[in-house]
């Protein structure tokens, strides 16, 4: 902890909100285009063995962020929703029992309709999940398949209307641009998705990410135009049924946005724990990234010996502007360039530069105290980003 502490080249004045990331790494198949820190489940899966190494995790954890409160808990993976009702009840016992959790503390867990059984949502409910995120993806049986996905179109349906039943709060994530999709498939998606009134919706482009399947097997996706005319009418139709798009790829009732991911998009600090999670944390005077290690087996090896973090490094003082505004510009609304002092420890002139390239360039829009991506800079966003690099 001593080495955390030491002065450095940053000055923070107060620490950013704490969020906890929990990573369960195992899942029924592995997915074709999915690049996570995820495994497929042969044999018994280990959950009491990987709740004990989960709790030796956090508790090795502890000094490092000793009296701040937790905002909000997102467990995922993998397929959370392999782990019994009793486990995630474990789990959060053994969490709130070592960590201050804020009296309206958000906990998400992400469920996968291909394990849904009836009664399991209200059993995670009860465990003290206020909020669950369906991976849906699609509707269409031939586009699940496309993607690998372990479950139809009917078993989405029970589970969201099992969600729907059980959660307050719910987030149904869509994906778009799916191998032979056309825009009337899309379309109708959209319907369907529309049709359970989801609280909050997150829409993700699929991309072909190195070291997956489909990297090494390319499917025929649409063209960039047709994604595009995809992600058009997606904005269109989502707005028109009183969903806001508040990020580029989510979009929320009011009272209904992810606190979790908003913590990440502002740039606040998160511990993670579980096989290859990663781990944001701020000190007086550096900013720390870890990494815990990636392979299950050695993971509970390591945590349960007290050493569960593989690597462990201070964010270069000439990274943070990126890292910040890479964070920031997804949100609709920008960011203030208070808080960009306040998160980095850095002076505005950090990032001046790059603000001056992205006005002149139509890209964001900006008065004394905010900054935000106009619409051109929200469709370009990767061109945006990229004028802060170093």
């Amino acid at each position: 902890m001593a080495r955390y502490l030491r002065p450095g080249t940053l000055t923070l004045g107060a620490l950013p909100p704490l969020s906890l990331y929990v990573h369960l790494p195992w899942c029924l198949k592995k997915c074709p285009y999915c690049d996570f820190n995820s495994h497929e489940r042969s044999g018994e899966m280990p959950e009491a063995a990987y709740l004990d190494a989960l709790r030796a995790d956090l508790e090795a954890a502890l000094p490092i962020v000793w009296g701040r409160r937790v905002h909000s808990v997102f467990i995922g993976g993998g397929t959370p929703s392999l782990f019994t009702p009793d486990g995630i009840d474990r789990l959060l016992t053994d969490i709130r029992a070592r960590l201050p959790l804020e009296p309206a503390c958000e906990i998400t867990l992400e469920a996968n309709p291909g394990t849904f059984e009836r009664d399991r949502f209200r059993g995670y409910r009860a465990a003290g999940v206020t909020r669950l995120s369906v991976g849906v993806q699609s509707f269409d049986d031939a586009r699940l398949k496309a993607l690998g996905r372990v479950h139809d179109s009917a078993q989405a349906k029970a589970a969201l209307e099992e969600a729907h039943a059980a959660f307050d709060t719910f987030n149904l994530d869509l994906m778009y641009a799916l191998p032979g999709q056309t825009l009337a498939e899309l379309d109708a998606d959209l319907t369907q998705a529309l049709a359970f009134a989801p609280p909050h919706l997150s829409i993700y482009h699929l991309t072909i990410e190195p070291n997956t399947f489909f990297a090494k097997h390319p499917p025929a996706v649409p063209d960039d135009d047709t994604a595009s005319d995809m992600l058009d009418r997606i904005v269109e139709r989502t707005e028109a049924a009183g969903l806001a798009r508040y990020e580029v790829s989510a979009f929320a009732r009011p009272g209904h946005r992810c606190v979790h991911n908003l913590n990440y998009w502002q740039f606040g600090d998160y511990l993670g724990i579980g096989a290859g999670a990663h781990s944001k944390l701020s000190f007086p005077h550096r900013i720390v990234r870890q990494v815990r290690y990636r392979d299950p087996a050695k993971y509970m090896a390591q945590a349960l010996a007290g050493a569960a973090v593989a690597q462990d490094g201070e964010v270069a003082r000439e990274q943070l502007p990126f890292e910040f505004v890479l964070n920031a510009l997804r949100l609709k609304e920008g960011f203030e360039l208070a808080r960009f002092t306040e998160r980095t420890g850095l002076p505005l002139t950090a990032i001046q530069r790059g603000l001056l390239m992205a006005e002149e360039r139509g890209l964001i829009e900006r008065d004394l105290q905010w900054v935000k991506p106009t619409a051109r800079g929200f469709d370009f966003l990767s061109d945006l980003q990229s004028l802060f690099l170093p």
